[in-house]
């Protein structure tokens, strides 16, 4: 199972979808599950979690530093 793949394939979902990245947010386990149709072992699960998450504090990152280039007219 390429755990990179599924990584970049929810991350893609949560990021158009604002309910579905709540329920990640609150419900990380119960949301990747029913989203990805599978029930991943406790070990790959954490590892997914941990990547989107980490992701996604990419994005919000990128998004703030847009922002604040915008009040600098950059």
């Amino acid at each position: 199972m390429d755990i990179e793949k599924i990584i970049n394939d929810v991350l893609a979902k949560l990021k158009v979808d604002d309910k579905l990245k709540a329920s990640f947010l609150t419900d990380p386990v119960g949301t990747l599950e029913k989203t990805l149709g599978i029930d991943l072992p406790d070990e790959q699960i954490k590892q997914v979690i941990d990547g989107i998450k980490g992701k996604l504090g990419e994005v919000a990152a990128d998004g703030i530093l847009d922002k604040i280039k915008g009040l600098f007219g950059k």
